[in-house]
């Protein structure tokens, strides 16, 4: 079965109409609970004004960090509801709650346009339970507040790999489409994974290898190179018998990056000097060095020039480019000329007829915070997990259920 649109909802009629829209609002939050990155709101405002536009009454559903089921205002999601009524130029409220008394009465006095923020839906620990009947009890009560006549729009890309009350159990409840910010995710997503023109290289970076073990397995069967940055290539350069130092390490999966090695050698592109550190400091004393000259004691903090220009040369012949992962700290000044660097070369493969994404997460915080251009890419998820996932072969929970 087809999935249904924000498109078939509209022709529909939305008019007068409760719909619930799961949103990613998972922004990051500096110490004075500013948002430093807008970037999955940004994304968000096309379906929040159809739908506002053609006289919804909308109720927007997310999360924001990990409060592990407990109130914490810490993880309020005021900032959002202030940076939503400024980017949309309408008052969008925040509920006191996620499903309680307050966010009753401000659901029932919506009047057609009107926008409404819930609470952080991980307020509630039945959102993330893996009991169905749980998360299933939460959702019924997310959808009382859409009343008799209601919708639900899936527009939170980077929740979908979660079957998670909001996203999940709602949708199994109520008359479900996939919104436009969903909709596109998957509709780039499908193109890379079903049929990529080649070459077609995947940049990983990131801290844990553990984390990107099955990405690597899945992917290298499917690319063409595998270039491997970041944190996580210090476990595989361990794995080649190269002392590391302090860098970070995951000690218990040299084995398996020595049987990627061995497996896929010819395609996993790795490092061939680094950015040593004296500490994990934005101005710790620094120098770039061969791959076996780590100082004693230092740790690397950053892929080095010659790096750069090897993975640059391999990104120059690419015609399809997915990125998920820094190559080093960017945020530290003095260890953002990597990330830098391979951004650069993937923007030069796009304006050169390269297909390229951005896969969500840190890789689209580093576009933004290094001041490169957004347009220099095919695309940005603002998914990072799920985009993985996708690209991987996994069923997406969030998706899947639209199908039904």
């Amino acid at each position: 079965m087809a999935v249904k649109t924000l498109q078939d909802l509209i022709s529909e009629g939305v008019a007068g109409r409760h719909i619930l829209v799961r949103s990613d609002f998972n922004v990051p939050l500096n110490e004075a609970g500013e948002i430093t990155d807008a970037g999955r709101i940004t994304a968000s405002l096309p379906t929040i004004k159809a739908l506002s536009e053609a006289g919804a009454k909308v109720i927007l559903m997310a999360h924001l960090g990990r409060p592990k089921g407990q109130v914490n205002p810490k993880f309020s999601l005021a900032p959002v509801a202030t940076a939503l009524t400024d980017a949309l130029g309408q008052y969008v409220a925040l509920a006191g709650d996620v499903v309680g008394e307050d966010a009753h009465e401000r659901a029932n006095g919506l009047t057609d346009g009107d926008v409404l923020l819930l609470e952080n839906v991980r307020f509630d620990p039945r959102e993330t339970s893996k009991d169905e009947a749980e998360r299933g009890a939460f959702a019924d009560q997310l959808v009382a507040l859409a009343a008799d006549n209601g919708a639900f729009v899936s527009d939170g890309f980077g929740v979908v790999h979660r079957a998670q009350a909001s996203v999940y159990d709602v949708a199994q409840r109520l008359p479900h489409y996939a919104g436009g910010l969903v909709q596109k995710e998957i509709d780039v997503l499908k193109k890379v994974a079903e049929a990529p023109e080649r070459p077609y290289v995947v940049v990983l970076g990131g801290a844990k290898v553990s984390d990107k073990l099955g990405v690597i397995q899945a992917l290298a069967q499917k690319a063409d190179k595998v270039i491997i940055g970041g944190g996580m290539c210090y476990t595989f350069l361990a794995a080649q018998g190269i002392n590391v130092q302090q860098s970070l390490l995951q000690e218990e999966q040299i084995d398996k990056c020595k049987e990627l090695l061995e497996e896929f050698g010819s395609k996993l592109v790795l490092p061939v000097d680094l950015v040593a550190a004296a500490s994990f400091a934005a101005d710790a004393d620094n120098k770039i060095v061969p791959l076996t000259d780590i100082p004693e004691g230092w740790m690397s903090l950053d892929v080095g020039p010659e790096t750069v220009k090897k993975y640059a040369e391999v990104l120059a012949t690419a015609k399809t480019v997915f990125w998920n992962g820094p190559m080093g700290v960017f945020e530290f000044a003095a260890f953002a000329n990597g990330t830098r660097g391979v951004a650069e070369a993937i923007i030069n493969a796009t304006k050169a007829g390269a297909f390229s994404v951005v896969g969500g997460g840190d890789s689209a915080a580093a576009v933004r915070q290094l001041g490169l251009d957004e347009a220099g890419f095919s695309h940005i998820s603002t998914g990072g997990g799920a985009s993985l996932e996708y690209l991987e072969g996994k069923t997406l929970p969030g998706v899947a259920v639209l199908e039904s």
